[in-house]
C-alpha cells in the first residue's frame, strides 16, 4: 500500500506523533501483513495436545511471538485454519499484536472476569486459557450476529466456564456492579492498525470517525468502571494509533475517576514490532473506594431474591439435570457435572459453581444469553443427546467410549464432511470422536457404523475468520 492511498489527515497525524521515525512506520505498509496463531493451553497442555502442538510447530514452521508464550507467527503458504487441529480447538488464529492485551491483564484461575466487547473471541479465549478453566468468565458482545460467532469460538476451544451475553454495557453495569476482579475492554475503535490487514478500513476512517470512536469509548469506560470491584484491574486496548483514542482517553478517565490508577501503557508499532500494531493500558481501582457510593451501586444491581429466580427451584430443571447426571454416570465416568444448571427450552447448560459466589441466576432474566455456560445436553423426548460443546470440553479418557483418528487420515476428512464411519461392531453407543487425541464431536455407534453428530454448520472444513 502506497502512502498516497492513506488519508492525508491520518499521515499528518502520524508524522506529528512519530517525527523522524514516521517514514519507517509508513513504509511498513509496503510489507505483508503479519499472521499468527495462539495455542489453546486448555488443550495443548494435555499429553495428546502437546504432541499435536509439536506437530503443528513443525508443519507450519511457526516462530515465537515475543510477548506471548503461547503465540506464534506463521507465513504463507501455511494455512493452519484449514487443518483439523483448528476444528479441534488446539489453537486460535489471532493477529500477534492483539495477544498483548490478555498477557497484560494476567487473569488468575478462580477469578471473576469480564470481557466487555469480546467478539469474535481472540481475547476471550486467551483469558479463558490463562484462567485454566477455573472461575467465571463473562464474555459480552452487543451485536447479536457477532455474539453468535463469539459463542461458537468459545465452544470450539472447549471453554467450560464462560457465560456469553449480548447486551449494551449500561445494561450489564446495572446488573453487575463491582462484581469483576478483572475487566478486558478491547474498545471499538477507528481501526488504524487494520489498514494493512484490511484496506477496506481506509474507507471508514476520517477525523470525525476518530472523534465518534473516542466518545463511544468514553461511554463504555464509565460502565466498565462501575463493574470493576475495588482493588480490581482493567486493561483498555485498541488497534488504532492516534492519541485521542488512546493516551488522551486514558488521561481523561483517570482524571474523572481519581480512584483509578494508570499502571502502564504500551504501544506495539508495526515498524518496530512484528505485528499490525496495538495500544494497551493497565489500570487498577483503589481498594478503599467511597463506601456509600459502592453500596448504592450494589443495591442497584440486585434483582429478585439471591439464588432463586423461579427457574432454579423448578421441577423441570431438577428433573432435567438429574436425567443428565444419570446418563453421564454411565457414559461419562470421568465427568463430575458439578455446577449451576440452567434450562432453556430443550437445552441444558452448566454454569461454573463460582457463579453463585457473587451472582445469582435472577440477574440473567431479560438478558440475551447466547451461551449460558457449558452446553451439556439436548433433551429429546425423555432421552439425553449430549451437546457438541460438551464433547469439545472433554478429554477422551473421561468418556466411556472414544474413537481416535490420525489428523492426516481419510477417515478424518470424511468425518469433518459429516460422513459416518465404519467401526468395529463391538463399539456401541455414544462415542467421543477425536483427532490425534483431541475431541472433535460425538458419534453414535451401532452395528459397525458410527453415525456422525457433528453440527451441520461445522461440516465444511475451511478457514475460520476468527482473528482479533
Amino acid at each position: 500500500m502506497n502512502e498516497e492511498r492513506l488519508p492525508a489527515a491520518y499521515t499528518a497525524n502520524i508524522r506529528e506523533m512519530l517525527g523522524d521515525t514516521a517514514d519507517a512506520f509508513l513504509e511498513s505498509y509496503l510489507a505483508r501483513r503479519t499472521q499468527g496463531l495462539r495455542f489453546n493451553t486448555l488443550k495443548s497442555s494435555s499429553d495428546p495436545g502437546q504432541a499435536a502442538a509439536e506437530h503443528a510447530l513443525s508443519q507450519f514452521n511457526l516462530s515465537q511471538v515475543p510477548w506471548c508464550p503461547a503465540g506464534f507467527y506463521y507465513e504463507d503458504p501455511a494455512r493452519p485454519g484449514r487443518h483439523p487441529y483448528h476444528t479441534a480447538g488446539l489453537y486460535y488464529i489471532q493477529e500477534p499484536s492483539a495477544m498483548s492485551a490478555a498477557e497484560l491483564l494476567q487473569p488468575l484461575p478462580g477469578e471473576t472476569v469480564l470481557d466487555l466487547a469480546a467478539a469474535p473471541g481472540g481475547k476471550t479465549t486467551h483469558i479463558a486459557a490463562l484462567m485454566q478453566g477455573q472461575g467465571l468468565l463473562v464474555s459480552n458482545e452487543i451485536h447479536p450476529e457477532r455474539a453468535k460467532i463469539l459463542a461458537e469460538n468459545v465452544e470450539r476451544l472447549g471453554i467450560s466456564n464462560a457465560l456469553v451475553t449480548s447486551a449494551a454495557p449500561g445494561d450489564l453495569s446495572r446488573r453487575f456492579p463491582e462484581v469483576f476482579d478483572r475487566i478486558m475492554l478491547d474498545a471499538p475503535c477507528s481501526g488504524e492498525g487494520m489498514f494493512r490487514k484490511d484496506p477496506a478500513a481506509l474507507n471508514e476512517w476520517s477525523p470525525k470517525h476518530v472523534e465518534m470512536c473516542a466518545a463511544r469509548q468514553w461511554d463504555i469506560l464509565q460502565d466498565a468502571y462501575l463493574m470493576l470491584r475495588p482493588g480490581g484491574s482493567m486493561v483498555y486496548s485498541t488497534c488504532t494509533f492516534n492519541r485521542q483514542e488512546n493516551e488522551e482517553t486514558m488521561e481523561r478517565f483517570v482524571q474523572a475517576y481519581p480512584d483509578m490508577e494508570l499502571i502502564v501503557t504500551k504501544r506495539l508499532w508495526p515498524h518496530l514490532d512484528k505485528g499490525e500494531g496495538h495500544f494497551v493500558a493497565l489500570l487498577r481501582k483503589a481498594a478503599n473506594g467511597d463506601q456509600a457510593d459502592s453500596a448504592q451501586r450494589k443495591n442497584r444491581g440486585k434483582r429478585g431474591d439471591r439464588g432463586n429466580n423461579g427457574q432454579k427451584a423448578s421441577a423441570s430443571l431438577r428433573a432435567a439435570y438429574q436425567q443428565f447426571m444419570d446418563w453421564s454416570a454411565a457414559e461419562l465416568p470421568g465427568f463430575t457435572g458439578h455446577g449451576v444448571p440452567l434450562l432453556f427450552g430443550e437445552s441444558l447448560y452448566l454454569l461454573p459453581e463460582t457463579f453463585n459466589e457473587r451472582l445469582h441466576t435472577g440477574l440473567l432474566d431479560g438478558l440475551k444469553v447466547p451461551r449460558a455456560g457449558l452446553h451439556i445436553a439436548h433433551l429429546k423426548k425423555n432421552r439425553i443427546e449430549p451437546a457438541h460443546a460438551l464433547a469439545m470440553a472433554l478429554r477422551p479418557d473421561q468418556a466411556a467410549r472414544s474413537y481416535d483418528m490420525p489428523a492426516d487420515s481419510p477417515e478424518t476428512e470424511a468425518w469433518l464432511r459429516g460422513e459416518s464411519l465404519t467401526v468395529p461392531p463391538s463399539l456401541h453407543g455414544w462415542t467421543l470422536v477425536s483427532v490425534d487425541g483431541l475431541p472433535v464431536g460425538w458419534g453414535k455407534a451401532s452395528s459397525g457404523q458410527l453415525k456422525n453428530h457433528l453440527p451441520k454448520g461445522l461440516r465444511i472444513l475451511k478457514a475460520h475468520i476468527d482473528e482479533s
